[in-house]
């Protein structure tokens, strides 16, 4: 599966099956490709092609699912292989590690890479600013921390990490009435 949504110049974030034969499948872009639709975020238009050509390969593997889901990771994205971590250095996350380190297994701040390969979480602990070494492996989960901008739309050619950019500026009015309801209404 990996190699079909690679061949497509997408990463294979998660895979998950649940109830009733659902196989829950979440890419995302990888930076410094072109894709179709322009912008940094996984679009609707993505998650169509990679439905579609999983829906071959899944076929000729004997994939036994009976509903295909593909879709973003969302905003709160995770953060699993050394690859994410250097990826979204620079970006806010937050992070629960395996083991408690001075009392406390839960961090939030903003990721750094380390020049030997680990990473670092600067964050405020009340006290003050303080940072946090860590590998990839000390972590449970990670996930980015959403960043949503309700100042202002954005530019064009962006979008959200959750794919709502292919319905931003379309109006979200109700039904209207028609004439004749609007006649009996008053």
């Amino acid at each position: 599966m990996a190699d079909a949504v690679g061949a497509l110049h997408y990463e294979l974030v998660d895979v998950e099956r649940s109830g009733r034969g659902l196989l829950r499948v979440t890419i995302d872009r990888l930076p410094g490709r072109a894709y179709a639709e322009p912008g940094a975020f996984v679009t609707v238009g993505d998650c169509e092609v990679v439905t579609r050509q999983l829906q071959y390969a899944l076929e000729v593997e004997g994939v036994d699912y009976a509903r295909l889901e593909v879709s973003s990771p969302g905003l709160d994205r995770p953060l699993r292989s050394a690859a994410d971590f250097e990826r979204f250095a620079g970006e806010r996350v937050r992070l629960s590690l395996k083991e408690p380190f001075a009392g406390r297994k839960h961090f939030e701040g903003v990721l750094g890479r380390a020049d030997d390969g680990a990473c670092t979480l600067v964050f405020e602990d009340g006290k003050g600013t303080q940072v946090l070494g860590f590998t990839p492996q000390e972590v449970r989960e990670a996930r980015l921390v959403p960043v949503v901008d309700f100042k202002g739309r954005r530019s064009a050619g962006s979008g959200t990490h959750d794919g709502s950019a292919a319905t931003a500026g379309r109006g979200l009015a109700g039904p209207r009435a028609s004439k004749d309801e609007e006649e009996v209404i008053g």
